[in-house]
């Protein structure tokens, strides 16, 4: 059934990791679809390029994108751009997603996902270039909200005002990460219950679930753990307000098996069926929540 954007409700899905390409393979397990980074493809033509294509046979696939970098200055990557629609041409994606952010300047990619200043010339900047790239794909372009470490002195828009004109000025969608929601709101001291109730829910066509490190004063948004509890009760608000969305969970460091990782999914499903109460006066920082300090981490200002 379509719904956002005229995209489907594809239900619930994973992340494709290399460890678990065998195991997909020979069990074709019961996942609805897959998401898979579009980079990890989209220069190789051996045996990734070769798995994706039979799993893309098999399940409904999405691409997701960590380099378009929307928010820089730089001129828009063709090359990058080309390489993107000509994996979409093989795999046929039922969406492309990437993040509102920059990676890079002075053709530098530094592998990051870096925050903007949101502001009235940022937002003008974003919607010009998502048109362009839009135009380029000839297909909706789906924005992730990014998780961040830091906020700048000169914005003067809450992100998710930003991201409603932004939706309403090139008709893109919304990729709504509530563990980004939850890590960013700690960071940069928001409420994020007032995020996840602001943010235009009709333009939302997908959800992330993730894992993330408490570092105590700060949170890294690292994909190597289960899910945590007031992540889950965002989620469930936010299902709630936009139930037609499709939900994915990523996972990227310390992978577990891949019946572990599915089985982290399927915790959703509570969330997604029970009856939403009083969600406004539960979500709590750090509320049963382990505290770590990793190494090789420094302290991070909360402003710019």
């Amino acid at each position: 059934m379509a719904t956002r954007l005229g995209l489907p409700n594809l239900g619930l899905g994973l992340g494709l990791r290399s460890q678990h390409f065998e195991h997909i393979l020979k069990k074709n397990p019961a996942v609805d679809w897959f998401e898979v980074i579009s980079e990890n493809f989209m220069d190789s033509h051996g045996r990734p390029r070769h798995i994706l294509h039979q799993i893309a046979e098999r399940y409904p696939v999405v691409m997701h994108g960590v380099s378009l970098s929307i928010g820089s200055t730089d001129p828009l990557n063709l090359d990058y751009l080309k390489s993107l629609k000509q994996l979409a041409a093989e795999v046929q994606p039922v969406w492309i997603s990437d993040h509102l952010c920059w990676t890079g300047v002075l053709t530098t990619n530094s592998h990051d996902l870096l925050p903007l200043p949101l502001n009235d010339e940022s937002l003008k900047h974003v919607c010009n270039r998502i048109n362009q790239v839009q135009d380029y794909l000839e297909r909706p372009l789906i924005v992730e909200n990014p998780s961040t470490y830091a906020a700048f002195n000169n914005s003067t828009l809450p992100e998710w005002e930003f991201l409603r004109i932004m939706t309403e000025e090139t008709g893109c969608g919304l990729l709504l990460d509530v563990n980004n929601v939850y890590v960013s709101s700690f960071n940069n001291d928001f409420d994020p219950v007032e995020y996840i109730k602001g943010i235009p829910h009709d333009k939302i066509v997908q959800m992330h679930l993730a894992g993330h490190q408490n570092c105590g004063n700060y949170i890294i948004d690292t994909h190597d753990r289960e899910v945590n509890s007031q992540v889950w009760k965002l989620f469930q608000l936010a299902y709630q307000l936009a139930n037609e969305a499709s939900v994915l969970l990523e996972w990227d460091g310390n992978i577990p098996s891949f019946d572990i990782y599915h089985s982290e999914l399927l915790k959703s499903k509570q969330y997604m069926d029970e009856t939403f109460i009083g969600v406004d006066n539960e979500v709590r920082f750090m509320d049963k929540e382990q505290v770590s300090n990793p190494l090789n981490l420094f302290e991070m200002n909360k402003f710019i």
